[in-house]
C-alpha cells in the first residue's frame, strides 16, 4: 500500500471542518452521551412540525463543526432541507448584534433555497432596503426582483470591514427588530417551508456554526457581548419560525445565568457540550477506547479506504512505530484540532515515516508557546483543577478553558477535567506532582 502524500497532507489541515465523510470517524461511544443523535431526534421524532431551537457548545477545536455537517447529512436524509453555514464568514466576531444574526440567516436561508429554484420576495425587505440605501447615504444597486440573498450580502459587504457604517446600520436597525423578525418568520422561513414540504420534503433546518467565536468582550452596560447575545436577547433569537441550531460559547454553560440562558435561548433545554475524546480515565490509567479511535482519526487521513484493523498493520508507512503514534494522540488530549495540528507539524518538518524526535520536537515548540503565556496566578488556579479535576465559576474558566490550559471531559460520573497534557511536560508542573523529585 503506498501513501498518497498529497491527499494525506490536504486531510491533515486543521483549519477546516471535516466535510469528506470517508475521513469521519464516529467518537460518540466516549463522549459521556450521542450528542447529535439526541438534536436530531428533538427535530426529526420528537417535534418535526413544531419549531426547535438547540444549543450546542464545546472547545472551540474539538470537532463541533465535523458534528454538526454529521447532523446536517442525518437530517437531509430524513428528508429535511438543511442550511448550514459559517457565520463567522458574515459576521465579525468582535462585533456582533442581533440584528446582524437575523439578517445572516435570512440571507443564507435566501441563497439555500434559490439553489433549489424557489425565490421568494419579501416585500418588508425590499422596502427596508431602500431605506437602508438612504439612510447610510451609500449606493446599493437592487432591482426591484432582486433576491433577498443578493440585497443582504451587499449590505453586509459594504458594513463588515467598515465599523462606523456597521454602527449607524445597527442604530436604524435596532429599532426595527421586531418587525424584521416578523418579516423573516411570516414572508421568508413560513412560506419556505410550506414550498419544501410541497416538495415533499421534511421541513427547514437552519444550522448556525461558530457563533461560540463570538468575542468576550465587555459592552458599556457592563455585560460582555456574549451575555448580551444569547442571554439578555436570546428571546428574539429563539423564535425564529423554523428549527434552529446554534453554537454557543462554551463559557456561557459557566456563567451565573446559564439558568436564564437555558429559558430564553434554549427553551427550556440546557446547551449540549460536546467534550473532548478522552485519552485517559479520571483514575490516569489510559481510555483504550479513546485511544483506539484517535489512532484511527489519524490513520484514516493516509488510508481512508482501508479497514481499521489493515491502517493498524500500515502503522510504519506513516510513523517509525506504534509508540510515537500513541504518543501523538496522548499529548493532544483528545482535542481534535490540537492532534492535527500536532501532526501537521510532522508533516511540515519531513515525510513520513516521522520519526519520535521529529514528533518530540513539534511538542517542545507546542509547550514553550503555551507556557509563554501562563503567569503564577494561573498556574496556582491549574494545580487547583488537577487536585479537584473541577472548574468552578466564570473566573476559572475563562483563564483555564478559553485558553486551552485546561480540557473538559465526559463519562458516566458525569464532568471532569484535566490539565492539557503539554503544558504537563513543562518542568513546573513535573516539579509540582513530583515535590520529591
Amino acid at each position: 500500500m503506498t501513501l498518497d502524500l498529497p491527499r494525506f497532507y490536504k486531510a491533515c489541515n486543521p483549519s477546516q471542518p471535516l466535510k469528506d465523510q470517508q475521513y469521519y470517524i464516529d467518537f460518540s461511544s466516549i463522549r459521556g452521551n450521542k450528542i447529535i443523535r439526541s438534536l436530531k431526534r428533538r427535530i426529526a421524532l420528537i417535534s418535526p412540525d413544531e419549531p426547535t431551537c438547540q444549543l450546542f457548545t464545546g472547545h472551540i477545536g474539538c470537532g463541533k463543526s465535523t458534528e454538526l455537517l454529521r447532523l446536517k447529512s442525518d437530517l437531509e436524509q430524513e428528508g429535511f432541507h438543511v442550511v448550514y453555514f459559517e457565520s463567522s464568514q458574515d459576521l465579525d466576531m468582535a462585533d456582533v448584534d442581533v440584528t446582524d444574526i437575523l439578517l445572516s440567516i435570512a440571507g443564507q436561508v435566501s441563497e439555500s433555497l434559490e439553489a433549489i429554484n424557489i425565490r421568494l420576495h419579501p416585500g418588508y425587505f425590499a422596502n427596508l432596503f431602500g431605506e437602508i440605501a438612504d439612510f447610510l447615504q451609500t449606493p446599493i444597486e437592487l432591482g426591484a426582483e432582486a433576491e433577498l440573498s443578493i440585497g443582504i450580502g451587499k449590505i453586509t459587504a459594504r458594513t463588515k470591514e467598515a465599523p462606523k457604517l456597521r454602527r449607524r446600520l445597527r442604530e436604524y436597525l435596532e429599532p426595527r427588530t421586531s418587525g424584521i423578525l416578523q418579516s423573516i418568520n411570516k414572508e421568508l422561513l413560513g412560506k419556505a417551508n410550506t414550498t419544501l414540504k410541497r416538495r415533499g420534503k421534511a421541513g427547514l433546518v437552519v444550522i448556525v456554526d461558530n457563533l461560540d467565536r463570538v468575542d468576550f468582550r465587555p459592552l458599556p452596560s457592563g455585560r460582555s457581548q456574549q451575555e448580551y447575545l444569547f442571554i439578555d436577547r436570546g428571546d428574539q433569537l429563539r423564535r425564529l419560525n423554523c428549527h434552529v441550531v446554534y453554537t454557543i460559547p462554551l463559557g456561557l454553560t459557566f456563567s451565573n445565568d446559564c439558568e436564564i440562558l437555558k429559558d430564553r435561548l434554549g427553551g427550556g433545554v440546557p446547551p449540549k457540550v460536546l467534550p473532548m475524546v478522552p485519552v485517559k480515565q479520571r483514575n490516569g490509567e489510559e481510555h483504550t477506547e479513546g485511544m483506539a479511535l484517535l489512532r484511527q482519526m489519524v490513520l484514516v487521513r493516509a488510508f481512508p479506504n482501508e479497514t481499521p484493523e489493515k491502517r493498524l498493520e500500515l502503522i510504519p508507512e506513516v510513523f517509525d512505530s506504534g509508540e510515537t503514534l500513541d504518543r501523538l494522540c496522548q499529548i493532544s488530549g483528545g482535542h481534535l484540532r490540537n492532534l492535527l495540528g500536532l501532526l501537521l507539524g510532522c508533516v511540515m518538518q519531513d515525510d513520513p515515516p516521522f520519526s519520535r524526535d521529529s514528533l518530540e520536537e513539534v511538542i517542545r515548540e507546542r509547550r514553550d508557546y503555551l507556557l509563554s503565556s501562563i503567569d503564577d496566578d494561573e498556574w496556582e488556579l491549574l494545580f487547583q483543577v488537577m487536585k479537584e479535576q473541577t472548574v468552578r465559576g466564570e473566573t476559572e474558566q475563562m483563564i483555564l478553558l478559553r485558553s486551552m490550559f485546561v480540557f473538559e471531559y465526559r463519562d458516566r460520573e458525569g464532568q471532569w477535567f484535566d490539565i492539557n497534557p503539554v503544558l504537563a511536560e513543562s518542568p513546573k508542573f513535573k516539579s509540582w506532582s513530583n515535590p520529591n523529585n
